[in-house]
């Protein structure tokens, strides 16, 4: 993407070169693999982790910390590989990977996984989070363990909740101030039913793309913007091709950490604990890494040239509305609305 090494789709790691294909033919070991009673505490383990953002991207170098921590902690015993920016596929692809055991560990946006776990809809919706600071707070209680326990449901393990910013429009033709500005844009948006419907009732059309296709549909004008945390914008380069940056801050939907079910059970229960707090200490470790590093992605987007705007917020939380009373129709969605709502 952008001419990006890291973005490509090939499959190149520190430690050498893998195709995708080769990887995935091993898919099969590794079902049998985790169909095995749980492994004693002296057998070696490497986990295989996925993100689709580059090599120093907080979410990666977060879990690589992960990985350096189990490394030691075990004399070398449990390792991790990371392959970063996409080189297994999507996110919508690690996920079933990672549900069959074909991989073990992977971060994923939460917007992606909205279908199969109706709970992570709660914090996708538009405007259920103030600032970060309201997001982390939240997220670090019942509400978040309960975020992850709905992961159980389906072949996966919730092991830890990263937070993404706040994401807000950009876009190559104007300044959008108010939602009438955004009235016939065609906008890249995540494949969550709640992103593209929003879209919709903002009067634009969404255009659900993954990640690495979007910078060339800036480029190529299929699509005029995209929405997404300024961390992002930057590293994916898509501020080379989008001038307007507005500050619409209308979702602080996070990231989730997942292990496969299938490589979680075959651990022994002291590897499975160890694990499970490890995620859980990457959180601050994450949360340092992303504050420093939007902070960079801001001034250099700045720099560039990028026009950044104030937008009529009042505005845009009346046009969301139906779209928050439609999800909190549903009992669960809306116990965990207002929850959320009270640490305000």
């Amino acid at each position: 993407i952008g001419g990006d090494p890291d973005y490509g789709i090939g499959c190149c790691s520190g430690d050498g070169m893998i195709s995708r294909r080769h990887f995935l033919g091993a898919g099969a070991a590794a079902a049998c693999a985790a169909a095995l009673p749980s492994l004693a505490d002296g057998t070696e383990k490497l986990f295989t982790a996925t993100d689709v953002h580059v090599r120093d991207y907080p979410t990666v170098q977060a879990v690589n910390w992960i990985g350096e921590t189990l490394e030691r902690e075990t004399n070398g015993r449990l390792r991790l590989r990371m392959f970063h920016a996409g080189q297994l596929g999507r996110e919508s692809e690690a996920i079933d990977m990672a549900r069959f055991g074909v991989i073990d560990i992977t971060r994923v946006y939460s917007g992606a996984l909205n279908n199969a776990f109706p709970l992570t809809q709660a914090v996708c919706l538009p405007y259920v989070f103030d600032s970060v600071a309201h997001l982390r707070h939240t997220l670090d209680g019942d509400v978040g363990a309960e975020v992850l326990r709905g992961f159980q449901t389906r072949d996966l393990v919730g092991l830890a909740i990263y937070d993404s910013g706040a994401r807000c429009f950009y876009n190559t033709r104007r300044a959008l101030r108010t939602p009438a500005d955004l009235h016939g844009l065609k906008m890249r948006v995540p494949a969550s039913d709640i992103f593209i419907r929003l879209i919709r009732l903002l009067g634009a059309n969404p255009t659900p793309l993954s990640l690495g296709e979007a910078f060339s549909a800036l480029e190529t004008h299929l699509i005029d913007g995209a929405e997404n945390n300024i961390r992002s914008f930057h590293s994916s380069r898509h501020f080379e091709a989008a001038g307007h940056w507005s500050k619409t801050e209308h979702s602080y939907a996070p990231d989730v950490l997942l292990i496969s079910r299938k490589s979680f059970d075959t651990l022994s229960p002291a590897d499975r604990q160890l694990l499970i707090e490890t995620a859980r200490e990457s959180v601050t470790v994450m949360r340092k890494l992303w504050d420093e590093s939007e902070n960079t992605a801001r001034q250099a987007v700045i720099d560039y040239g990028v026009e950044m705007n104030d937008v009529d917020i009042p505005a845009f939380r009346r046009v969301a509305e139906p779209l928050l009373a439609e999800y909190r129709r549903d009992p669960a969605i809306d116990s965990l609305y207002r929850r959320i709502r009270d640490q305000a």
